[in-house]
């Protein structure tokens, strides 16, 4: 006997697959699962399913896989609690984002360990369809350069120690998945090595390093870079820097933040002229006043004012974003002319290769995780399913 309730049936829109766009398409999704795509004219008899018609001009995408969120709507991982992620996990779908890396920052050990232990225990026992799954955790410091700390607090920045991170990796119970470190502090290089060995993809940030040192650092198995042109050392010609690195090699993965604030958009668009979308990342690196009304925040023990779309410490230091998702894709196609399968690319399939996860995430494909995404005409989320299960309908949300 099936217990099971029937397949649901979407059907009606343009179909984004991995391999082609269907017009007038359905997708089948059933048990957490894509279990069939086409064409309407290609669908047998629909009495078995649970239809739902999606309107006209809409298009179905694979969800959003963001590799840095700090937190949203009141909540961060900082806090440590199975409430915060819970937050979080349950807002982030209004965006089109299906899963994420729960994003720490530089903190006391004690406060990091809590949170990453949080973590852990999240990802072991609270994971539930319909709401964003959290994939790891994405490690940001405090094994960082000073120099170019951003919002990450000072006094906490240390050098890479390798005991450490072994600590942490066990405490969080193995789900650390991405560190972003400066290889040019001591240790940085070892660390590197280090995080390859163990399948931690290693990403360059909060990193003074020159073109010659990043190079030495892709040797050593960094592929990745975080929030490019934020807080590392710039294009110069004379010397390349990271941002030149990030430019010129294949080997890295490249995230950026296109709220408009952080990259200017005509950087973004020279970003993407020179990267292409086969490695850019995108990314909202959000703080928790994302979602809610302007005023004062914290992140990380520091109060953190929001205003105008812009989040700032007292000093006037970009504090992390408020941006969400679907706002990131459609400025990336407003700023550089790409395609809705470019931002495909740059917002689920590089994020979840990058992973090692695109065996069940990252495309529309059958057998894959059912975590799809329906944008309107507009381009706006109209609504959004993860792992199968119904976790944001627009008209539902006011």
């Amino acid at each position: 006997m099936n217990l099971h309730k029937k397949p649901i049936l979407l059907k009606g829109m343009e179909v984004y697959s991995e391999e082609l766009i269907l017009e007038n398409g359905f997708l089948i999704i059933h048990d957490q699962k894509i279990i069939s795509f086409g064409v309407l004219e290609d669908l047998q008899q629909e009495d078995q399913f649970e239809v739902i018609e999606i309107p006209p001009k809409c298009k179905a995408i694979p969800g959003f896989v963001d590799v840095h969120i700090h937190g949203v709507n009141g909540a961060d991982v900082m806090d440590g609690t199975q409430e915060a992620l819970d937050i979080m996990t349950g807002i982030l779908p209004g965006e089109g984002t299906t899963s994420f890396l729960a994003t720490t920052m530089t903190q006391s050990n004690i406060t990091i360990e809590k949170a990453l232990e949080n973590v852990g225990n999240y990802i072991e026992r609270q994971q539930v369809p319909g709401k964003a799954e959290i994939l790891g955790i994405h490690l940001e410091g405090p094994f960082i350069n000073a120099k170019r700390a951003g919002a990450q607090p000072l006094e906490y920045i240390v050098e890479p120690n390798l005991d450490v991170l072994k600590k942490w990796k066990t405490l969080s119970k193995e789900t650390i998945k991405l560190v972003t470190l400066a290889p040019e502090t001591k240790g940085g290089l070892k660390m590197v090595r280090y995080l390859k060995e163990n399948g931690i993809i290693a990403s360059i940030g909060h990193s003074d390093a020159t073109y010659q040192v990043v190079n030495e650092a892709i040797e050593a198995g960094a592929s990745h870079v975080t929030h490019l042109y934020n807080q590392m050392r710039g294009l110069h010609h004379r010397e390349p820097g990271v941002v030149g690195a990030a430019f010129l090699s294949d080997e890295l993965k490249v995230e950026i933040i296109t709220d408009g604030i952080h990259v200017r958009q005509e950087m973004v668009k020279l970003a993407y002229m020179q990267i292409g979308s086969e490695r850019v990342i995108l990314i909202t690196d959000s703080m928790r006043a994302k979602c809610l009304a302007n005023g004062q925040y914290d992140l990380g023990g520091q109060d953190v004012l929001v205003q105008d779309n812009k989040a700032i410490l007292s000093d006037g230091t970009l504090a992390g974003s408020i941006l969400k998702f679907g706002n990131a894709v459609k400025n990336i196609i407003d700023y550089t002319g790409c395609s809705l399968e470019d931002v495909i690319k740059m917002a689920s399939v590089n994020p979840a290769k990058q992973l090692n996860i695109f065996e069940r995430k990252g495309s529309i494909s059958k057998g894959k995780d059912a975590d799809i995404v329906i944008l309107d005409e507009k381009l706006d989320v109209f609504m959004t399913y993860c792992r199968g299960k119904l976790a944001y309908k627009k008209a539902e949300n006011k």
